[in-house]
């Protein structure tokens, strides 16, 4: 209308705007105002007019007021929709409604909703049946015409899949419901991009149309995907594809390891009308190998995800070797070199075993996913059968050569040797030392810089064979192998033709030894160390030499790249073809395998592109239409609650042109006549019988209050709570007396006097510690407290339970005596953790002094902390990282009556055994746990560990 995306239900109803001269001409007469006259009669005589004059009009901004309310009234009537839906003939049969529900709709999924909702209510308004059809659900979906309500409850529970549509498998289906029920209008609800097959949805869907009209809505925005993923020894490189001539800025990439911390970001840019361009995280190998998500900030699509599994993480390498001094001359040893040179981005695991048939068996129980053989001859036939398993299912054996193998004495290389080796230099032979040639194209260590000063004086020789230089990895000058390779089952094998030390050549002293060994087990597959254990859900059976593992899926993705539990109908995933295996309906991506070991399967491999929608095979009669920013916007309430505003304006004008102002003013002369009697009398009745006590009374209990929650909030102070017994509260006063004292004696922290708090009225915000001594003969506290304490500790309170009874009580610390049953009964009511005994690397035994136990009164209780995630293997950091304080500390060893003093400072307990050490022990774990409650897990930061590393000596 005019330009505006407004319309209207019922225009016709805008026809009564032309009777608003009408309106305006029956308002124009409205009664005199009545004149207010004030006596003397003298003054009356002075305002007497001449003539007398009567108003015979309304004022015209009453007029216009009234005016705007009738036409407010029209409009509202009209029906007025702000952004309404474009209207389509539907004709009179049923309308069959397609729309695009894959990945690419998950930016403009809300749009594409709106368009169908806006569809459907037009159908529902002319009663039409409808045949909602979704592209990525297939042809398993109901394709029977259904009422525009139900296809509308259909619609509601649709969202995004996280595969690709499907309108191909779509097409069969169509055409026998269509030859059954011919539908009127056909209306597709795109994300605008083409299928691989070019535009043949397209033509099926023009033929199977036919005289039908069909409307295509296209301009759809659509997200970003990640592409193929590259590894190399540097960087982790991933491919972001975008829709041809997009409008998309700089786009950010973030790297999330399996908590959802960002472990780094990297920005692609594209250029011009680029179609895809790369991201670069520059990360350290410890680093990557911590990632396991890839996505793009800002773009929610399943597509937009890249899930990293251990094929693109630190590979486990198990390493043997056949000389028999490898303990006692070092740096003889070939595995010297091997070790150096795979530490760096490896774990390494060498047998205990030297026995060959023990020492395989022991490393593929431990999972490796990489066995390197140093100068191995004859594998003992058990030995060999397993490792050909092994390989199978997709290892990875890396041999080197050697006096023992210049024979190839097995089957487990990929080429077959000559027997002996060939020597190069030295009196007896013409031939000189080779040097390396450039790395063929296709060979893993293609782009490695060859080193001029890398020799290569003896080696042993591969038969010449037709397909000797596919297999072929690197070469010497004059062209034979040094180092083949070949395919065996899921796995391969790689073989250098010169020893892992450095007694034929002096490669392993180069730097290019080190990256030829990278690449080599960064291809290596994870498969192998997937295996599953016994009684897990994956099952494992052996044909034909090969091992076949089952993967279950664990966690898989939804339409918009978040994790969800995997549906029923999901079918596991044979490990052996786990590589083959497209994202699906059957298999959608996600992660698949168990805890121990998974496999991540992304929806983009790589090879996609986003393809803009060719539409020249629909037809010049094809109506394109939008997609609306907004669903529509109905006026009519807004209208109608404006002129109900403006009517009781009116109202409220024509009561105080009547004269209602007077009326107001005498009425608010009698209220204030009223008040001031009130205040009058209000002394008088306060100095009555009783009246200065019960003032007084309130004014000294609420100054009681403030008093001891300015005492509170004023000073860092060490609380306990009352429990009624006047032995246990005065021993709790005393012990955190002296605690205090030791505080500011030894830290930074001079905290105040200690207080005692009354949990079920005394606020608990106060403080970050509480201590509880545990009285068996006290009641439990009402469920009011209770909700009390349960509220402190969830907003980030420590309480500190002690039950004081260690010393009758189990080695456990956790018996049946009465204090441990009540507090087992007070802990009913809460909502408490998992508890563990504080680990050796919990942030409580560094937090100020470095600690091994926390004794108070007795020394053999544990304190029992919030149980936490264990610090990952290997990692060196000696304390456990984490963000939370404990909200709950358990104890047995009674640490007030060990911190306990009197005014002079002496001991008013004695420590069980009496032992001087086990008080100051007691004090110093007084000492950590309110610097814990206090300062939380700083001390488990990263730039704290070069300093407890110190202090402990390492």
């Amino acid at each position: 209308m005019f330009g505006l995306p407004l319309a209207f239900a019922t225009p016709l109803i805008l026809g009564a705007l032309v009777l608003l001269p009408v309106i305006w001409w029956l308002l124009r007469f409205t009664p005199p105002r009545p004149r207010e006259v004030t006596f003397p009669p003298t003054r009356l005589l002075v305002d007497i007019e001449k003539r007398e004059e009567t108003p015979q009009k309304s004022p015209w901004w009453l007029t216009l007021l009234r005016l705007l309310i009738a036409a407010l009234l029209i409009l509202a009537l009209a029906g007025p929709q702000w952004r309404p839906a474009d209207r389509i003939d539907l004709g009179s049969g049923p309308v069959l409604l397609l729309i695009d529900n894959g990945w690419t709709s998950a930016t403009d999924w809300d749009r594409q909703v709106t368009a169908a909702n806006g569809l459907l209510a037009l159908a529902e308004t002319a009663e039409l049946p409808v045949i909602l059809a979704a592209t990525a659900d297939g042809a398993g979906q109901p394709l029977a015409p259904a009422p525009a309500d139900v296809a509308a409850e259909r619609l509601r529970a649709m969202a995004p899949r996280p595969w690709d549509r499907q309108r191909a498998e779509l097409v069969t289906a169509l055409r026998k419901t269509v030859s059954e029920t011919a539908p009127s209008r056909i209306v597709w609800i795109s994300d605008g991009l083409e299928d691989p097959s070019a535009g043949a949805f397209q033509r099926d869907l023009s033929a199977l149309a036919g005289d039908i009209p069909l409307t295509l809505y296209t301009n759809a925005r659509t997200p970003l995907g990640i592409g193929g993923l590259v590894s190399t020894a540097d960087a982790l490189t991933a491919t972001v594809i975008r829709k041809p001539e997009a409008s998309s800025p700089d786009v950010v990439l973030r790297a999330l390891d399996p908590k959802g911390l960002v472990l780094g970001e990297a920005t692609a840019r594209f250029e011009g009308g680029a179609a895809s361009t790369e991201a670069t995280f520059a990360l350290p190998s410890e680093l990557r190998n911590d990632i396991a998500r890839l996505e793009i900030d800002g773009v929610r699509a399943a597509g937009a995800v890249k899930l990293i599994d251990d094929s693109w993480r630190r590979r486990t390498v198990g390493l043997i070797s056949g000389a028999g001094a490898d303990q006692a001359q070092p740096l003889l040893s070939p595995l010297y070199y091997l070790q150096r040179a795979l530490a760096p981005f490896a774990d390494l695991r060498v047998p205990r075993a030297t026995d060959l048939s023990e020492a395989v068996p022991e490393l593929l129980e431990q999972g490796v996913s990489v066995v390197v053989l140093a100068d191995v001859g004859r594998l003992p036939d058990p030995a060999a059968e397993a490792l050909d398993r092994w390989i199978r299912g997709g290892g990875l054996l890396v041999r080197f050569a050697g006096p023992r193998t210049a024979g190839g004495t097995d089957d487990l290389l990929p080429v077959a040797l000559r027997a002996g080796d060939r020597t190069l230099g030295g009196s007896l032979s013409w031939e000189q030392p080779q040097k390396l040639a450039p790395f063929p194209p296709a060979s893993p260590f293609a782009g490695l810089t060859v080193p001029e000063e890398v020799l290569v004086s003896r080696q042993v020789l591969a038969e010449p064979t037709a397909d000797l230089p596919e297999r072929s990895w690197a070469l010497l000058t004059d062209g034979t192998p040094l180092v083949t390779a070949g395919r065996r089952g899921d796995g391969a094998v790689v073989l250098f033709h010169v020893t892992a030390d450095t007694a034929w050549s002096n490669l392993p002293l180069s730097g290019v030894y080190v990256d030829m060994l990278r690449r080599i087990v960064a291809s290596a597959s994870a498969a192998a160390a997937a295996a599953p254990e016994a009684g897990e859900a994956a099952s494992v059976e052996v044909s034909e030499g090969e091992v076949r593992a089952v993967l279950p899926p664990l966690r898989l993705l939804d339409g918009y790249g978040s994790f969800v539990p995997p549906r029923a109908d999901v079918v596991p995933v044979a490990a052996s073809g786990f590589a083959s295996v497209t994202a699906s309906r059957d298999t959608p991506p996600g992660l698949y395998g168990t805890e121990d070991g998974y496999r991540a399967l992304n929806l983009l491999t790589g090879s996609e592109t986003l393809t803009p929608l060719d539409v020249s095979a629909l037809g010049e009669d094809l109506d394109t239409r939008p997609y609306l920013d907004a669903e529509p916007v109905d006026l009519r309430a807004g209208l109608f609650s404006a002129a109900f505003l403006l009517l009781m304006l009116d109202a409220l004008i024509v009561l105080l042109m009547a004269g209602l102002v007077s009326r107001l003013r005498l009425a608010r002369a009698a209220m204030t006549i009223a008040l001031a009697l009130c205040l009058t009398a209000a002394p008088a009745v306060l100095s009555g019988p009783g009246g200065a006590a019960l003032a007084q009374t309130a004014s000294g209990a609420g100054s009681s209050d403030d008093l001891w929650a300015l005492e509170a909030a004023t000073d860092t102070r060490l609380a306990y709570v009352i429990t009624g017994n006047p032995e246990i509260d005065e021993t709790s006063r005393a012990g955190l007396d002296g605690l205090s004292q030791y505080l500011a004696a030894r830290t930074a922290l001079e905290p105040g006097a200690p207080i005692g708090v009354d949990i079920s009225r005394d606020e608990l915000a106060f403080f970050a510690l509480l201590y509880w001594p545990v009285d068996a003969a006290a009641t439990k506290p009402d469920a009011r407290t209770m909700a009390r304490i349960d509220g402190f500790m969830r907003n980030g309170g420590t309480i500190l339970f002690d039950t004081r009874d260690h010393i009758t009580a189990s080695a456990t610390g956790f018996s049946g005596t009465p204090a441990t049953l009540k507090l087992r009964e007070i802990l009913d009511g809460l909502d408490v953790p998992a508890l563990e005994p504080v680990p050796a690397d919990h942030v409580l035994t560094k937090a100020f002094f470095l600690l091994d136990s926390f004794p108070g009164r007795y020394a053999t209780s544990p304190l029992w902390v919030e149980a936490s995630e264990a610090s990952p293997e290997g990692t060196d950091r000696p304390v456990r990282a984490g963000d939370g304080v404990s909200p709950i500390m358990i104890t047995g060893n009674d640490f007030a009556a060990a911190w306990a003093t009197d005014q002079s400072g002496n001991p008013l307990y004695p420590t069980v055994p009496d032992d001087p050490d086990q008080r100051e022990y007691a004090y110093r774990s007084g000492v950590n746990i309110v610097m814990y409650s206090l300062t939380g897990n700083y001390k488990a930061d990263q730039v704290h560990v070069p300093a407890l590393l110190e202090r402990l000596g390492q």
